[in-house]
């Protein structure tokens, strides 16, 4: 049983994300994952050199990769069920917290400390978490801005609603992305290089 972990990981294509909204192109948390870290890395990079912070990239990278694993043992619960009400929020976040440990579980004993955590907040590395949670936003605004560009007006609200939590955040990095990079976005191919 302890070694079925990576296998179990390559299931996240799985997972799709946005259930209750109607989709032009459904997102699995494989790919949303992958988009968290490449933004979590830009977000890491723009909060150093630009305000003064000291994340590290690579773990915020990390950080990201993994941290919707659980939702491949618990799937994906919309926000508005998961931030709804107080009790569903802490008693998801104890299925989850149940859900990594059964992760875990399948690694083997001496690899289980590298990757405790990556899938579980052990109280460290909070720059980098705050970066990776802001990232994880900004990944869903960028749904919601591509959706909005195919015509798809289920996410108009959505969209207003993320970006007001992102900026929310307070974090001079994630209101620098949204102001010079998201932009970007809502160009076509032909527009973007130019």
């Amino acid at each position: 049983m302890d070694r079925q972990f990576y296998a179990m990981l390559s299931r996240m294509k799985y997972i799709n994300r946005w259930a209750l909204m109607r989709n032009t192109r459904e997102e699995n948390i494989c790919e949303h994952s992958h988009e968290v870290a490449v933004l979590a890395h830009a977000l890491a990079l723009l909060h150093n050199r630009r305000f003064g912070g000291h994340a590290d990239p690579g773990r915020c990278v990390l950080l990201a990769l993994y941290h919707d694993a659980p939702e491949i043992l618990t799937g994906d619960l919309p926000t508005p069920v998961k931030y709804d009400n107080p009790a569903i929020r802490e008693a998801y976040r104890q299925v989850e917290e149940v859900a990594a440990d059964r992760l875990l579980s399948l690694l083997p004993e001496e690899l289980r400390p590298d990757y405790a955590g990556l899938l579980k907040d052990d109280g460290t590395a909070a720059e980098e978490r705050r970066l990776v949670k802001a990232a994880d936003k900004l990944s869903a605004l960028i749904k919601c801005v591509e959706e909005l560009r195919q015509g798809n007006r289920e996410f108009a609200q959505a969209r207003l609603s993320t970006e007001r939590a992102v900026r929310a955040m307070g974090l001079s990095a994630a209101n620098c992305f949204l102001d010079e990079f998201l932009p970007a976005y809502e160009l076509t191919l032909d527009e973007q290089g130019r």
